[in-house]
């Protein structure tokens, strides 16, 4: 069993930066591969960025060259750097964790891109 705890979402401007983090319970942390998701209101939940547990890493599209994820094993946590936001970044954004076949999501943190 594994307990995510996100923070670091906020309210920030258009072209703006946030840090998100992802806390994860556990001592096997560094097998797993995590991931940020989110969902938009009306809308389904979707990828955005996910880091396995060799540290590679895979991103949508819409993210590409503007956010960042990592993982720090020894502090069992993930991040997320999202840089040059815009409005239709705003979502709620989940912390997912994976590993043999089992998946875990965290209670999600509340991201809004509005001047």
């Amino acid at each position: 069993q594994v307990q995510l705890v996100e923070s670091g979402g906020g309210l920030v401007q258009p072209g703006g930066s946030l840090r998100l983090f992802c806390a994860a319970s556990g001592s096997i942390f560094s097998f797993y591969s995590m991931g940020w998701y989110r969902q938009a209101p009306g809308k389904q939940r979707e990828l955005v960025a996910g880091i396995t547990s060799g540290g590679r890493t895979d991103y949508s599209d819409f993210v590409k060259g503007r956010f960042t994820i990592s993982r720090d094993n020894a502090k069992n946590t993930v991040s997320l750097q999202m840089n040059s936001l815009k409005p239709e970044d705003t979502a709620v954004y989940y912390c997912n964790a994976q590993w043999l076949g089992l998946g875990y999501w965290g209670q999600g943190t509340q991201v809004t891109v509005s001047s």
